[in-house]
């Protein structure tokens, strides 16, 4: 086998290589992505609820003083 072949073999494995890797990176950023998207929609919810809490606590009526008052 000539060094020009040697070297072409040699860089088409690093391809695969580097293909191979790209390929899990990608899946890791997918995977990442939907945690982020569900936290998202989780704090979103949160939100709501929290907004929801305030908004009750503003319209019932000031709890009347401690009898000791």
């Amino acid at each position: 086998m000539s060094d020009i072949e040697k070297r072409v073999m040699e860089l088409e494995i690093k391809n695969a290589h580097l293909e191979d890797t790209i390929e899990q990176l990608n899946q890791i950023i997918i995977e990442h992505q939907t945690s982020i998207d569900n936290m998202i929609r989780h704090l979103q919810q949160l939100q709501d609820k929290f907004s929801n809490l305030q908004e009750s606590n503003t319209k019932e009526a000031p709890e009347p003083p401690p009898p000791h008052y």
